[in-house]
């Protein structure tokens, strides 16, 4: 692929997730608690979680392997970081949930998939064939270093708070409950917003235009997201905290 189309795409789709981010503003996406049975057909929510999540990190893996100039050494740190996410969100996450008899339309899902193949496509093959010289010395950066305490800060975010969100459901309850502790005293979504920190922490530590599209596509997603859980709990639970903001503290 000639260096010129690979950016040209990258940028493309960074507008396209603009676009998306506008649309996400106006429509909510019709699964897990704003699911709806009007949108088609409908899987099994842990399978559909397998099916939009396991493309990014087979094609990351495959795309960084067989790139045209090969793998820098440097970069297997950041292969590690990647498939560390995916492997939970693919694999270990839709163990660990508890939706049985919850659908999700299928069309939602394809959409993912999209979405999923076309981030880790190009996040694994610009580091296999235009990434920049990463030394040895690259890891004593300040975006090295300020890139990782982000991405690990994000990680830790992400995995705590979905871990209180699952330990709502805790002895077979069903239905939904007003998530509290770490940063729920603060915002709706702290999983969501682990999650930026970690995109963001990936882009700044690779320097990688590739990441920082990846990055811009989680907000464009995860924003619209946040706000609709936010709406949702408002007007489902009247006691609700009403000085939580939906996905960044104090702000948003």
């Amino acid at each position: 692929m000639e260096p010129q189309f690979y950016y040209t795409f990258l940028w493309i789709w960074a507008g396209i997730g603009f676009l998306t981010f506008i649309l996400l503003l106006f429509v909510t996406a019709p699964y897990g608690r704003h699911s709806r049975k009007d949108w088609g057909p409908s899987i099994p929510n842990r399978v559909a979680w397998v099916v939009m999540e396991l493309p990014s990190l087979l094609i990351f893996i495959l795309s960084f392997l067989l790139g045209p100039n090969g793998v820098q050494p440097v970069t297997w740190i950041f292969f590690t970081f990647y498939v560390f996410h995916y492997g939970n969100r693919s694999i270990l996450w839709p163990l660990r949930t508890r939706t049985t008899g919850k659908q999700m339309p299928l069309v939602v899902a394809l959409l993912a998939v999209i979405f999923n193949l076309v981030n880790g496509f190009s996040n694994g093959y610009y580091f296999s064939a235009f990434a920049r010289e990463y030394t040895w010395e690259w890891l004593y950066d300040i975006r090295f270093i300020l890139g990782f305490c982000l991405w690990f800060l994000g990680m830790f975010i992400n995995w705590k708070s979905d871990q209180t969100l699952l330990n709502l459901r805790r002895g077979g309850k069903k239905g939904y409950f007003i998530p509290r502790g770490g940063l729920f005293k603060y915002v709706s979504c702290p999983n969501f917003f682990g999650e930026l920190l970690e995109w963001t922490g990936f882009a700044i530590m690779t320097w990688s235009p590739a990441a920082l599209v990846f990055a811009l596509w989680s907000f464009f997603n995860l924003v619209p997201r946040a706000l609709d859980h936010h709406k949702w709990y408002k007007a489902t639970f009247p006691e609700y905290p009403s000085r939580r903001k939906a996905i960044i503290p104090l702000i948003v």
